[in-house]
């Protein structure tokens, strides 16, 4: 199966500068249309790619969530490198997780928590993303039914280290989030089959925030930046960053 690898991205355009963090699985296109959107409204954009992502299934488990938390920050420095001073921060899912993570670590303008899992019960699926993107790649890939199980299975048993390195992350930005009185707008999906849906409620009551907001979306789906709703996402998205004091 030939496919394109795909790449970070980043559209200049205007000094204020968003940094656009995607799923667990997923890559840059996940916030590619919204990158596109934002440079038109004369924001710079920058969405990385995390270590293991953009590839095949088997190479998720190359990298693990100290490792998707520094090429974050490597991310940020980029940005600041390159003389952006004044950052927002978006992310869809696992990018929702990491991005409040940099709120409290560094200096952001906003932050953005799309889709974002908080609260996990005892029988959360973490694994539930990652079953479907392996199972989606390994039929393109043309393989049997009967082999991709197998296979599926396999990467299943031997990722639990990094489900498990998944959840601490999500259990330890859960307890910092009282620590961030940055201007927040949390998006959430009502229809997400994902995450716990009650993550989003979660995250606006605890964070510390003065000027903070939600915003739910019917038929969205998890995948919000993607989905049927995302238009309106995208202008959501956009005024929160216009109400932001950037000077």
């Amino acid at each position: 199966m030939k496919t394109q690898t795909p790449k970070p991205f980043m559209f200049e355009e205007g000094k204020k500068a968003v940094l656009l963090l995607h799923g667990f699985t997923g890559h840059s296109a996940d916030v590619r249309m919204l990158g596109r959107f934002l440079q038109k409204q004369g924001y710079t954009t920058y969405a990385p790619i995390y270590r293991g992502h953009g590839k095949g299934p088997e190479a998720l488990t190359e990298g693990g969530a100290k490792e998707w938390w520094a090429d974050v920050q490597e991310a940020y420095q980029t940005l600041k490198d390159q003389g952006y001073q004044k950052i927002a921060v978006a992310g869809l899912s696992l990018g929702g997780v990491l991005g409040l993570k940099l709120a409290y670590s560094e200096p952001v303008m906003g932050i953005i928590p799309m889709c974002t899992p908080m609260i996990l019960g005892q029988d959360h699926r973490l694994d539930q993303g990652f079953r479907y993107y392996a199972k989606q790649y390994k039929k393109a890939e043309g393989k049997e039914e009967a082999e991709i199980e197998a296979e599926v299975e396999q990467l299943i048993e031997g990722s639990s280290t990094l489900f498990s390195e998944i959840a601490d992350l999500i259990r330890e930005v859960k307890n910092e989030l009282d620590t961030i009185y940055t201007p927040a707008l949390v998006v959430q999906a009502e229809d997400d089959h994902i995450i716990n849906t009650e993550s989003a409620n979660y995250i606006l009551d605890t964070i510390e925030s003065d000027q903070k907001e939600i915003k739910w979306y019917k038929e969205a789906g998890h995948a919000i930046t993607l989905g049927p709703k995302r238009e309106q996402v995208h202008q959501d998205i956009y005024q929160f960053l216009e109400s932001l004091d950037w000077d």
